[in-house]
Order: structure tokens, then sequence, then C-alpha cells
């Protein structure tokens, strides 16, 4: 079985701090100052430029490491970028059911990233300790992606996630009144001496617990790549990080790739069956990284030359 690691040096964890920490900077900037309203053209230039920024840093990895870490933290951010656009169709809907402004989107989605942030961590810490500690896991979480995979394949179209039903959000409702209406930017108000919870709280907590959903796929994913806690976990911020930038290209292109979520199945199943034989049938770092993002490129080009025919 490939060995838990934490080879990399302290001057890499303390420039990928340096980074992510001067990019949510610029982000923040530059999305705060559009108040939410943000064109699709705008959102590709901001996409790209995150999406160079994680290229650049696996050189960075590449020049440190070598060739071998840096195409695991490659394969590692493909796997989680992909997911993350799968996610971010729910993030769509979320707003959506709240009314979220679009002035007000992206302090929610600010938020939730650092929430991510913090969580992804912690899921990160505990997957890797539970594949060290029982290494028996590495089928539960390989089976997990594989049940995962199957249910997004046989779900049905009209079949839609319904924030308002989510545990969570109705047992926060038992604790802490919420109000109907938004009051600026603030996720609390105080009305008559007693604390008033708003939409726009509400909106981040369902957000907040999606991403937890979100990484019991998408941690064990990655782990299926490699164990080393820099690289899973470097791999991961990167996807998370521009996820603000995402969610405004693809709220503007949503219904434009319909079999991107079929594509995304395949990538799971794919991954599974790999945590599954990975004691019998290792496989290589680069053959996983060119099946990703051949099933990727496969499900948007399907997409636009062989679009679903609408019922009449």
């Amino acid at each position: 079985m490939e060995p838990v690691t934490t080879s990399v040096s302290v001057a890499l964890w303390m420039a990928f701090w340096i980074v992510v920490l001067v990019a949510l900077f610029v982000d923040l900037a530059v999305l705060n100052k559009h108040h939410g309203h943000v064109s699709i053209k705008e959102a590709a230039v901001m996409v790209c430029a995150w999406i160079s920024l994680a290229a650049v840093f696996g050189g960075a990895i590449w020049l440190a490491e070598g060739p071998g870490h840096a195409l695991e933290f490659y394969t590692g951010y493909v796997l989680e970028y992909s997911l993350s656009v799968d996610n971010m169709f729910v993030f769509i809907l979320i707003f959506g059911y709240f009314a979220v402004p679009h002035d007000l989107q992206p302090k929610v989605l600010l938020w939730g990233i650092l929430g991510a942030v913090v969580m992804r961590f912690l899921f990160i810490f505990v997957g890797i300790q539970l594949i060290s500690a029982f290494s028996w896991m590495i089928y539960v979480f390989g089976a997990l992606l594989i049940f995962t995979a199957a249910k997004m394949l046989l779900q049905k179209e009209d079949e839609q996630v319904d924030p308002g039903q989510s545990f969570i959000l109705k047992l926060f409702k038992k604790i802490m009144p919420v109000k109907a209406d938004y009051h600026g930017e603030n996720f609390f108000v105080k009305e008559n001496a007693k604390w008033l919870a708003t939409p726009l709280f509400t909106a981040l907590l369902v957000i907040e617990m999606s991403d937890v959903i979100f990484a019991l796929d998408s941690i064990p994913a990655v782990l299926g790549i490699t164990r080393d806690t820099f690289l899973v976990y470097s791999s991961n911020i990167f996807a998370i990080i521009g996820l603000r930038s995402l969610y405004f290209l693809l709220s503007g292109m949503a219904g434009k790739f319909p079999y991107l979520k079929y594509g995304i199945s395949v990538i799971l199943f794919f991954v599974g069956v790999k945590m599954l034989l990975s004691h019998f049938v290792p496989v290589p770092v680069p053959l996983s990284l060119g099946i990703i993002v051949l099933v990727l490129a496969l499900s948007i080009v399907a997409s636009k030359l062989f679009p679903p025919q609408e019922n009449a």
C-alpha cells in the first residue's frame, strides 16, 4: 500500500499559504468591486487566472519536489475542480431558492469558501489518518465513490435538491428565529432585544452543509490519487478558492453542458475502482490524469455536438 507522507518542506507550505491568502485578497477586491454583477467574459478571465495560478504552483512543486509530486498535484487539482463544477450548479439552486440578491452573493461565497478551507483540512486529516491506521478504509472510500457515481447516473433530470428540506436548516430554525427579509449584508439583526437570523445566513448555512456532503465524495476521490497530506490539501484548496469566479461563469452558462454530470460520475467510478484495486493493480498517476481530462473533454464536446432533444 502507498504510504502516508508529508515530505514537502516547510518553505513550500509557507509559499502555499502566502499564495492562497494573496490570491483570495485579490479575488475579494475584484469581485466586490463588481457587486456580484460579473459578466461571463469577466468570470472566464478570472477562472483562467485561477487555473493558471494552480498550474504555476504545480510547476513550483515540480522544481522543489520532482515531477512525481507535481503530477499528483495536477491530477488531484483537475479531479477536484471537475467535481466542483457539479457543486456549483447546486450553489446556483441554493441562491435561487433563497432569492439571494446578486450584490450579496459574493459575500456568501467568500464565507462559504473560507469555511470549506477549514473543513477540508479536518476531513483530509481524518481521512489520511483512517487510511494510515486501517488499510481497509481504502475499500470503504472506493465503494462510496462507486455508489455516488451510480446515484448520479441514475438520478432523473427532474429530481432536484430542495434546500428548504435541509436537516441542519430545520434544526437551526428551532434554535433561532429567521426573518423573512434581507437586511443588507447582515447575517444577524437585533430586534426588540432579540437576535434574529437573516435569509443571508440561512443561505450560507445550507451552502456550508452542502460542502460537507461534497467533501464526502471529493476527499476520498483525491486520496485515490495520492496520500501526501500537502498534495491532497493544496490541490483541494486551489480548486476551492477559485469557486467564486467559477460560480459566476457557470451561473451564466447553466444548462449548456448537459452531459457534464455523466462525465463526472464516470470519473468518480474510475477513481472508486482504482481505490478498490490499489493493492493489486496500481494505476500510474499520469494515466489517471489522462483519463480524467479525456472524460471531461468528451462530456463537454458531446454536450455541444449532440445536445439532448427537448420534449415538444
